[in-house]
């Protein structure tokens, strides 16, 4: 598989979400309200020291790597997920449209917030929606599922954002949703891949089945920039 992979998020910030980055020619991060997550080249051994510099104390990050890391100085451990990064090497598949999948908004965001604080796939805040092509399920007014889009690598684009309330499990939206974004992205000439944690077996067999492999581990590390 391609080695932009290997650095997702770096890569992202120089091709396709360069619109949502900040930093300098070396360091990237996205503005904190899009995404806490940062990145740098795998050689470049004084990024952290960078982002120290850059950012402001209390800032929290998100550092994706293949690599497990220790604790960079300047910067406090908060959190770290083990993770595993898959590539759709299938067809895509007609999306079942006796569910109505309605285009997510700026008006949607807050229940789309409350939709990921509880289900947990991921950093999701108030600008989040803007990596785009986010798209949900409701039962009357109520949110109950959604996903979209999240880095976009060169030729490569993420599936992100996969939740659906734990009331509504076992009712096929997500398959439904994920089958969707896999159309969007491949019509546009663009190959789909996601990340997942690696004990979220219920998630796993599921991407499995709708024709993704599995591309290798990818260590999730949240930090906390400290005081001078």
């Amino acid at each position: 598989m391609d080695q932009l992979l290997n650095n997702p998020v770096y890569h992202a910030l120089l091709s396709g979400d360069a619109n949502l980055g900040c930093g300098t020619s070396t360091v990237k991060h996205f503005d904190e309200q899009v995404s806490p997550f940062a990145g740098f080249a795998e050689d470049y051994d004084k990024g952290f020291d960078e982002l120290y510099n850059l950012l402001p104390a209390g800032r929290k990050i998100l550092y994706a790597t293949r690599k497990q890391i220790k604790e960079p100085p300047g910067w406090q451990l908060t959190h770290e997920i083990k993770g595993l990064q898959f590539v759709f090497i299938g067809q895509p598949i007609a999306t079942d449209y006796s569910l109505k999948l309605v285009p997510l908004e700026s008006k949607h965001v807050e229940e789309m917030i409350a939709l990921a604080k509880l289900t947990k796939p991921g950093p999701f805040d108030k600008r989040t929606i803007e990596f785009g092509h986010y798209y949900g399920i409701f039962d009357s007014d109520k949110l109950v599922a959604m996903t979209g889009q999240r880095l976009h690598v060169s030729n490569y684009t993420e599936v992100s954002a996969v939740c659906t309330h734990p009331a509504y499990l076992g009712k096929g939206f997500a398959a439904v949703l994920i089958q969707h974004q896999l159309n969007l992205i491949c019509k546009s000439g663009q190959h789909p891949f996601l990340h997942v944690r690696d004990d979220n077996k219920r998630a796993i067999a599921l991407y499995e089945r709708l024709g993704f492999i599995q591309n290798g581990t990818m260590n999730f590390y949240f930090l906390k920039r400290k005081q001078k």
